[in-house]
C-alpha cells in the first residue's frame, strides 16, 4: 500500500468548505487541474464523476463515502489498482477547521506502482486544498 497525507487548516467553516466539495461542477474553480468535470448523480455514495485534465485521458471516480459536512471519499480504479482519496473535515474550534486529503493506493501492484504513479497525483494537493480554503473563506 502506498499513503500520501495533506492538511491545512483554515477559519474557513465546515460548512462552507462542504458547499465548494459539494458543488462538483464548480471544483474547476479552486482546482486548477480540472478542465472538464461530470457528475452524474447527487452528491452522494454510488455516484460517479468524470474529471479531465489538460492532456490527459478522463479519470472516472466514483463516490464510496459522503457524510455531509465530515468527509467525501471517492475511489479510481485502473490497472488492478485502487486510488482511495479521502476528503475530510476536522473540527478543531469555533474558529478552526482543519482539511485533510489522504491517498491510499492499494491492489496486487500497489507497492510497486504507488510511489511512482502516487506523487504524480498528489502534487498539486497544496495548491489546491489552498485555493480551496481561499475560496472557502470568502463564502
Amino acid at each position: 500500500m502506498w499513503v500520501y497525507e495533506h492538511g491545512v487548516e483554515t477559519s474557513a467553516a465546515p460548512e462552507a468548505v462542504w458547499r465548494l466539495w459539494a458543488d462538483v461542477a464548480s471544483w474547476g474553480d479552486w482546482n486548477a487541474d480540472i478542465q472538464k468535470i461530470e457528475i452524474r448523480g447527487p452528491f452522494a455514495a454510488g455516484t460517479e464523476i468524470t474529471m479531465g485534465a489538460e492532456g490527459q485521458d478522463p479519470i472516472e471516480l466514483r463516490l464510496t463515502e459522503v457524510a455531509e459536512n465530515e468527509l467525501f471519499v471517492d475511489e479510481a480504479r485502473f490497472e488492478g489498482l485502487v486510488l482511495r482519496t479521502t476528503h475530510r473535515l476536522d473540527r478543531l474550534g469555533p474558529d478552526r477547521t482543519r482539511v485533510v486529503y489522504r491517498m491510499e493506493i492499494t491492489g496486487p501492484a500497489a507497492d510497486a506502482m504507488g510511489p511512482r504513479i502516487g506523487p504524480a497525483v498528489t502534487a498539486d494537493w497544496p495548491e489546491t486544498t489552498a485555493a480551496l480554503v481561499r475560496l472557502a473563506q470568502t463564502r
